[in-house]
């Protein structure tokens, strides 16, 4: 159990980081390694990616706090858009997150990895929407929130791949839409974490130390490094150079991906 302890806490600490730098909650990192760990501990398989999921949704819990903190002291939050879109959000998440509770594994690794492949090639791609509107009023907000916030939790993802180019697209700045997206990323991650909750409390044969489909010793070791590496991620963003930094770790979300895939099939 010492072993798989420090792998936990070794995740949390990425996660965290490029939680904070990147503002994408940590879950494109944290979903693959945990499935791959899990499925290595002898998990049942029919329960592997939920787990995987519920558990990364839970983590982004306490990222995402962090990580909005340290955006919040650079000015760089946008609380208008936050208030605007948190209604869609709370429920696109939630329906997102019992939906995904009744898919089984294989077919939800699919959707992940396929999902992920795009936010992996975006990021290579370094692709930037050229901005070319404004923000939509209150309806536009919701609907948009909901897609979001669905999407989010059937990969278990603060939203960033999403909420990032849609308000660059918006013209919203960079800095700022990374900083509004870590925000956001917490509505998304307390509606997903009660959508896994609910889902997993009628399943049967889960681990011990499993709360619905959370495990709680991995929330445990991952949430008290990230708490520590997410504000740095945040400060990152703001000196090192982002687009760089994104080509690195979409080529790692890609090497991941390919493992949890094998590993699952």
């Amino acid at each position: 159990m010492t072993a798989w302890l420090l792998g936990y806490l070794a995740l949390g600490a990425v996660a965290g980081f490029f939680a904070g730098l990147l503002g994408v909650g940590g879950g494109a990192i944290m979903v693959p390694v945990l499935a791959l760990m899990f499925a290595a501990q002898g998990f049942p398989g029919v329960h592997l990616m939920h787990l995987a999921l519920g558990t990364s949704m839970a983590a982004i819990v306490f990222t995402s706090i962090a990580s909005l903190r340290a955006h919040h002291r650079h000015g760089a939050v946008q609380w208008p858009i936050v208030k605007a879109i948190a209604p869609g959000i709370l429920l696109g998440t939630f329906a997102g997150a019992q939906l995904a509770s009744l898919i089984p594994t294989r077919p939800l690794a699919i959707f992940f990895t396929v999902f992920m492949c795009y936010v992996a090639f975006q990021m290579l791609a370094n692709i930037k929407p050229k901005p070319s509107r404004q923000l939509p009023g209150p309806l536009g907000m919701a609907v948009v929130g909901s897609g979001i916030g669905a999407l989010s939790a059937l990969v278990a993802i603060g939203g960033g791949s999403l909420s990032v180019p849609f308000m660059t697209w918006c013209n919203v700045k960079m800095h700022h839409a990374i900083g509004t997206s870590a925000a956001i990323g917490l509505p998304i991650a307390v509606a997903g974490t009660a959508g896994y909750l609910m889902g997993g409390a009628d399943a049967t044969g889960l681990p011990t130390g499993s709360f619905g489909y959370i495990y709680l010793p991995a929330l445990a070791a991952a949430v008290a490094v990230s708490m520590l590496t997410a504000p740095l991620g945040a400060q990152a963003a703001h000196r090192l150079p982002v687009a760089t930094l994104k080509k690195v770790f979409a080529g790692v979300i890609l090497l991941l991906l390919a493992k949890m895939v094998h590993s699952l099939f």
